[in-house]
């Protein structure tokens, strides 16, 4: 019987996964991870492009022209064709603080994706020991079932020769009743956030195995990802006031065009042939007067970079109090299994003395249920602090700025 048991539960076994496989796992295929990548190489397009800007501009082009009437000194047909290089010379630094802008708008966006996959792992180890409380609570359930099936089962026996009342049994069917109804009720719990730990996984969650996380010891804290995300999208703001501000500032280009022009239908007045002309220009221009339109544009965006570094402040200070709070939770957390150790272990003697004197008839039925529940519940509710535990310290590497896959044993 042992081994058909141990058949049956290899394969749950093999397939069972870690927290830091289903960590890995989701890092990969979650798809707003995939998403935020996405947002990232077109941020990184972005910046190329205006790195690219630097470079001189090379057209080509043409047209050709047909008079029906051919006129004194013009050609019938006139066929052409121009290459037209150009750079800038100068342009005020708008190229430069675009490069920058966007470095900056680049900077975030990765910031932003490191920010979710951190906040996807404290998401993921949340779900994963709230399944494995959820499971040592069904366990429990299932434990109470059996005893109560056994109970139930001699008490029937004793009824059958008269030594109980049907009172006994009713007692003992009902308490049995209500534990079935709570065991599928948890079960459908456990379905529940298997669904939702596989959504944010990307695939299904059959069975998991226990992991552990190590206890934080000596970890500093860095400032978050979010807020870094923050302060990128602030400098990119005050590069986008300084771009605006080049209008002012000279502007000065080079082009050189050449072009080949090649005629028909024409007369003595214009001969055939081909022709070619090259034109080379400097232009210079400089704003002098709009009315202040640009200055206002660049004054928005730098109350919008104050406004942003209100909240990047607000943000830092939050990252400070949580760190500290998640520091005190453990600290708690602590001190309650230590309590529902001490719980656990008194339920469990008292239910033993209780189930001695129940089977020798020295106590009623309602004493033994009393004692039963308190041992079930003893024990989910020690197991739950010990999952609460590895969430508290999922928690503090989170607020930490750390990777909490760097931490499961």
């Amino acid at each position: 019987m042992k081994k058909l048991i141990l058949i049956c539960a290899l394969p749950a076994l093999i397939y069972a996964q870690t927290l830091n496989e289903l960590i890995d796992f989701a890092l990969s295929n979650n798809k707003i991870v995939q998403s935020k990548s996405l947002t990232q190489d077109a941020k990184l397009k972005q910046m190329e492009s205006s790195q690219n800007a630097y470079y001189p501009t090379l057209d080509v082009g043409g047209f050709y022209q047909n008079l029906n009437s051919r006129t004194l000194g013009m050609a019938g047909d006139i066929y052409s064709g121009y290459a037209k290089v150009g750079v800038d010379l100068y342009d005020g630094g708008r190229k430069r603080n675009n490069i920058e802008k966007n470095k900056a708008l680049l900077n975030s966006a990765k910031y932003n994706k490191i920010a979710y996959k951190k906040s996807l792992q404290l998401d993921i180890a949340k779900d994963y020991f709230n399944i494995l409380s959820a499971k040592e609570s069904l366990k429990a359930l299932e434990n109470k079932k059996t005893l109560l099936q056994a109970e139930l089962a001699r008490v029937k026996k004793f009824y059958e020769v008269g030594s109980v009342t049907k009172d006994d049994i009713e007692k003992l069917q009902a308490a049995l009743s209500n534990s079935l109804y709570q065991i599928d009720e948890l079960k459908f719990q456990i379905f529940s956030l298997k669904q939702i730990l596989g959504i944010k996984i990307g695939q299904d969650i059959k069975e998991i195995k226990n992991s552990t996380l190590l206890e934080p010891k000596a970890v500093s804290t860095v400032t978050s990802d979010g807020i870094k995300a923050m302060i990128e999208n602030s400098k990119s703001l005050e590069f986008t006031a300084k771009s605006l501000s080049s209008v002012y500032k000279p502007q000065l280009r080079l082009e050189d065009a050449f072009s080949i022009y090649d005629y028909g239908r024409s007369d003595a007045t214009h001969l055939e042939g081909v022709d070619h002309q090259n034109k080379l220009m400097i232009s210079f221009n400089i704003r002098l007067f709009d009315n202040e339109v640009v200055k206002k544009q660049k004054e928005s965006i730098m109350i919008e970079k104050m406004a942003l570094q209100k909240q990047i402040n607000q943000q830092k200070e939050i990252q400070n109090i949580n760190v500290k709070l998640a520091k005190s939770k453990i600290q708690t957390i602590k001190a309650q299994i230590k309590s529902a150790k001490s719980s656990l272990k008194s339920a469990n003697s008292v239910y033993e003395t209780i189930s001695q004197k129940f089977k020798a008839g020295v106590v009623d039925n309602i004493a033994y249920l009393d004692a039963l529940s308190v041992k079930t519940n003893a024990k989910a509710q020690y197991e739950k602090a010990l999952n609460d535990l590895q969430i508290a310290y999922a928690s503090y590497y989170y607020h930490a700025n750390k990777n909490i896959k760097d931490y499961i044993k």
